[in-house]
C-alpha cells in the first residue's frame, strides 16, 4: 500500500530544487495527493495547444503551469526564511504539527 500523504498544503510558499526553474520560489496553488505532485505558481510553464473554438475563433498556443513532483520542492519556513525538509510532531492536545526540521519552529497555526 502506498502512502499518499502530502507533506504540503495550498499557499505554503515553496522553493524549486530541480529542473530549469531550480531556485525559483512560489506558492502551491492547487495539489493532487495520489499523484504526489502540485502546481506552483509561476513556475514550470508548458506550451498547450488549442484548436479554435467559437469562444476562440483564432485557438494557438497557451501557457499554463505543469505540476511538479513533491521530491523536487522544499518548503520555506516562516521564521528562519530558509528551505526545509518537514518533521511531524504531536502536541498536547493530540494534534500532529509540522515542524522545520533546523529551526524547530511550528509551521501550522494552531
Amino acid at each position: 500500500m502506498v502512502n499518499n500523504k502530502v507533506g504540503f498544503r495550498k499557499g505554503d510558499k515553496v522553493l524549486i530544487i530541480i529542473g530549469e526553474d531550480k531556485g525559483k520560489k512560489g506558492k502551491i496553488v492547487h495539489i493532487f495527493p495520489k499523484k504526489m505532485e502540485v502546481i506552483v505558481e509561476g513556475v514550470n510553464f508548458l506550451k498547450k495547444h488549442s484548436k479554435p473554438t467559437q469562444k476562440v475563433p483564432q485557438g494557438g498556443i497557451v501557457k499554463q503551469e505543469g505540476a511538479l513532483h513533491t521530491s523536487n520542492i522544499r518548503l520555506i519556513c516562516n521564521k528562519c526564511n530558509k528551505p526545509t525538509a518537514i518533521r511531524r510532531e504531536k502536541i498536547k492536545e493530540g494534534k500532529r504539527v509540522r515542524v522545520c526540521k533546523k529551526c524547530r519552529e511550528i509551521i501550522d497555526k494552531v
